[in-house]
């Protein structure tokens, strides 16, 4: 039978060092992490999950709640968490966060069930997160922050990332430049908005609210939204999309009406999930790193779960723009 000391000698490390890995440990290096994972594999070693909760008095697993997973952006972000919790050796358990799953997520890890949450679609209105604050359980948002909230935050630079597409559109000659908003719970859509109307103030092209129109970052909503917009007396030549998946539905509905795209409007969208590369789409859009912005969140939530007296932090990853034919490939200048 393959012990855990087998698997130090294998590794050459110390078994207090496959210990601390079994346990998901800030302690280890990535690459010691790797090295006893590798020997793991190679000598077929299978730790006892229940004999290592008794002894360490933690689960081994990590809650992740996240709402809308038809939404692409979704599934890519929960792979990079995945794979990171396995570097670290931690199991994964998933939630909704629409109906009774969220508060579920809260009492999984007040019955010790898991270790930590992380948070990816939080709103103002999350009340199983309040609680878990007050109750100071180990939590890290991810993706979603929210201005007002003392806990560990993990997101990008929304704000610069809506600034960046509206310096784009004007700079590529653009006047008429329609929105498509996102849900207004949504601190990523409030942040882009933000920072989009902010830089076309700048520019002097205020935002004209006959060319924006609500969303919910879903792809049917978006495309009525975009048929409206070009159904009007003076279309836009350009649109600034909350998400991708509304820019998908954007660039659907001006095909719907005969419409190209990009000869007679421009698409741009946020997040730059798989899809937005394909070639029917070629959408131009905001990137996220999300494999990075996992890895931070991962290590940041196992930090808080080693020691619950850290300071809250936050760590706030760049946008970047990355253009395809929706814009005709016209670069940023």
């Amino acid at each position: 039978m393959v012990t855990s000391q087998d698997v130090a000698r294998l590794a050459g490390v110390s078994q207090a060092t496959v210990s601390r890995v079994l346990q998901g440990s800030a302690r280890v290096s990535p690459e010691t992490r790797e090295r006893v994972l590798t020997a793991m594999k190679q000598a077929g070693y299978h730790p006892n999950a229940a004999a290592r909760a008794m002894r360490t008095r933690r689960a081994g697993t990590i809650g992740v709640v996240v709402a809308d997973i038809t939404n692409p952006f979704y599934p890519q972000l929960l792979e990079a968490v995945s794979d990171e919790l396995g570097r670290a050796g931690q199991r994964m358990t998933l939630w909704n966060a629409t109906g009774p799953s969220e508060a579920s997520a809260l009492e999984a890890i007040r019955e010790g069930a898991v270790d930590g949450l992380l948070f990816t679609t939080v709103t103002e209105m999350s009340k199983p997160l309040e609680e878990a604050l007050q109750c100071n359980e180990p939590v890290v948002l991810l993706h979603r922050g929210l201005d007002h909230i003392g806990c560990d935050q993990v997101t990008a630079d929304n704000v610069a990332g809506g600034r960046l597409a509206a310096q784009y559109l004007v700079r590529a000659g653009h006047e008429r430049i329609g929105f498509l908003r996102g849900p207004q719970s949504a601190s990523t859509a409030l942040h882009r908005e933000r920072g989009f109307r902010e830089m076309l103030g700048e520019l002097g092209h205020p935002l004209a609210p006959e060319l924006v129109r609500p969303g919910d970052f879903s792809h049917d909503t978006a495309r009525a939204a975009m048929r409206e917009l070009l159904d009007g007396p003076h279309p836009p030549s350009a649109v600034f999309c909350a998400n991708d998946l509304t820019a998908l539905g954007a660039v659907d509905g001006a095909i719907s009406l005969g419409v190209r795209v990009p000869e007679d409007v421009w698409v741009v969208g946020y997040d730059d999930i798989a899809m937005a590369a394909w070639e029917a789409y070629g959408l131009t859009t905001v990137r996220q790193p999300i494999t990075d912005m996992a890895r931070m969140a991962v290590r940041m939530l196992i930090e808080r779960i080693e020691d619950r007296t850290l300071p809250a932090r936050r760590r706030e990853f760049p946008a970047e723009l990355v253009v395809r034919r929706s814009t005709a490939h016209t670069p940023a200048s």
